[in-house]
């Protein structure tokens, strides 16, 4: 164990290091679905190898990532080995964590999702890889009741009901402001419950026409920017009774008919209200109902001109319930801005039936990732999840129309993840948050396939040997990916890793007339490096020509065959 005397977590086997092999990824054209053009890929291989094979064209790309790792209770997943030895565990994680880190942007951010068991070590497992100034927050996740007759037996343990996100950014000083996240509930069930459980409602009453503006005068904000001031004739105030009442209607239809006009008066500690009041009686208030006009510098409505109401003697602000509601298909709905503790019990309820696939003790609501995916990516933005399960972090993504890879490990990624995929792209998946998403179908995705090992044990002889399943040109992409290279056959070239330096991949006998023809492609200043399988020893090679061997230098570049779990 190494001694470096800084604060961290430390565990049998954290620092026995091998470098794995990044293998290529191989299209299965059979599996892949929907538009050929689309750029999202479901990967199917162990996470560890797929998300190195990716390092090389995504490094930097991918805006968001979650994920949802095992969590290692001993609740062992029919699909997964959960439970492992928890040394074993935090190995595994921390060699994931440190590539998916590289795979972020610069302004993006992760979030895993865990329990209580293995929260409070990956924390500090996340603040040794990200860095703990780049921890964002910890959402406590209320994914279950507790209560009823499936609770379950007596323990001295409380019942479980939470588990956690753990959020970090790349950088925190690059990550964009979150967007809301918001709870939503019907304005008549909500007022219906306020009065069931006798909470005050205030938005109780509407500004049905707010009449004639007259202008009356002036006054200026804090910068010294001009505050215009207009008295209110002929306006009209009704309470929701009396809307009710004059038009015969439920109280959810009046809130849902005059959504805009609903509002509670209110005494703000604002610097803007004591200038109005003064204006107003130095010019003489001769009216009940007062509106203003100016251009805010800061908040939602910064740099627009924005108008607000003030009511009596007290100049009482009002504040409307639109601020705080939205409508959606046609009804209102009071929208509460989360903090850091999110319920998603109702999520739950009609989880098992969610892109109709079943995954017992592993499925997350489709609410929750796309909360995730809207506060922390845009449309168009790559989004990743590297333990894709069921694949619901996927098909959330294929509905908010973000670009999406999954990579998935199990048999799941052909009988729940292309199964539930396929459904979304054909429009036949109306559950989770399609109706929200308005989600219609198309697109498509890519299906790969993790390439076997290059390099496998000869069955006769203690040496190694190229993999009799690969093509040539697998191995050329291949060792490319191995050195660094981006894979581009181009004339004599099998790729290149900038303008100046370029491979080549043969199976010839390499001698001095071979390089001569090949470094003859070569403009001035350029380099080549040549991998071959048999090369002319004691060769006199100029400065811009390097010759490696197969296998013998590959085996020096990382481990093959290697173990992974």
């Amino acid at each position: 164990m190494q001694k470096t005397g800084r604060l961290e977590l430390t565990w049998v086997g954290k620092y026995d290091e091998t470098k794995v092999e990044p293998r290529i990824l191989i299209e299965d054209k059979s599996k892949s679905f929907g538009d050929p053009a689309s750029e999202n890929m479901l990967i199917h291989g162990d996470n560890l190898i797929a998300l190195q094979a990716l390092l090389q064209d995504y490094s930097g790309r991918i805006k968001c990532i979650y994920i949802d790792p095992p969590y290692n209770t001993g609740n062992a997943f029919d699909l997964y080995d959960d439970g492992i030895e928890h040394s074993i565990w935090l190995s595994l994680m921390r060699k994931r964590l440190i590539l998916l880190r590289e795979l972020l942007a610069e302004e993006g951010s992760i979030w895993i999702q865990i329990d209580d068991e293995e929260q409070a070590y990956l924390k500090i497992l996340c603040d040794e890889i990200f860095g703990r100034s780049n921890f964002v927050n910890m959402i406590s996740v209320n994914m279950k009741n507790i209560a009823g007759a499936s609770g379950g037996g007596e323990d001295k343990r409380l019942k479980k009901n939470c588990e956690y996100l753990l959020v970090y950014a790349k950088d925190y000083y690059q990550l964009e402001m979150f967007k809301g996240a918001y709870d939503y509930e019907e304005i008549g069930a909500l007022v219906e419950r306020y009065r069931q459980e006798g909470i005050s409602w205030k938005y109780s009453s509407a500004l049905i026409d707010p009449g004639e503006k007259i202008y009356v005068g002036s006054t200026v904000d804090g910068s010294g920017e001009e505050i215009k001031i207009f008295k209110r004739v002929g306006f009209k105030i009704k309470s929701v009774n009396q809307i009710m009442k004059d038009e015969g209607l439920s109280e959810s239809d009046a809130y849902n008919k005059y959504a805009k006009f609903f509002f509670v008066s209110q005494m703000p500690q604002s610097s803007i209200r004591p200038r109005v009041m003064e204006k107003v009686k130095e010019l003489g208030r001769d009216s009940e109902l007062y509106s203003i006009e100016y251009i805010p510098k800061t908040g939602r409505n910064k740099g627009k001109v924005y108008e607000q109401f003030y009511k009596g003697e007290n100049f009482r602000l009002f504040a409307w319930l639109s601020d705080v509601s939205e409508e959606i298909d046609g009804v209102l709905y009071k929208k509460t801005l989360q903090g850091t503790y999110w319920t998603f019990v109702g999520g739950t309820k009609n989880l098992t039936k969610e892109g109709g696939v079943e995954f017992p003790n592993g499925k997350k609501p489709e609410s929750l990732i796309s909360r995730i995916f809207n506060m922390a990516s845009d449309v168009d933005d790559f989004v990743l999840d590297s333990f894709l399960g069921s694949g619901t972090s996927a098909a959330v993504a294929h509905k908010l129309q973000r670009k999406w890879i999954g990579i998935e490990q199990g048999e799941q990624a052909y009988s729940h993840c292309k199964k539930r995929l396929d459904k979304v792209i054909l429009g036949e998946d109306s559950g989770g948050i399609t109706k929200e998403a308005n989600w219609q179908g198309g697109g498509g995705y890519h299906f790969y396939e993790l390439a076997p090992s290059l390099l496998v044990k000869n069955d006769k002889l203690p040496i190694y040997q190229i993999n009799p399943d690969y093509t040539f040109e697998m191995l050329c992409e291949a060792i490319c990916k191995i050195e660094g290279f981006k894979y581009k056959p181009d004339d004599v070239f099998h790729g290149n890793s900038s303008e100046r330096r370029f491979i080549h991949v043969t199976k010839e006998f390499v001698n001095v007339s071979y390089l001569k023809s090949i470094a003859s492609h070569l403009a001035v200043g350029q380099s080549l490096l040549v991998y071959g399988l048999s090369i002319q020893s004691d060769m006199n090679l100029p400065d811009n020509i390097e010759v490696k061997k197969i296998p013998k230098d590959l085996l020096e570049k990382c481990d093959f065959e290697c173990e992974v779990q």
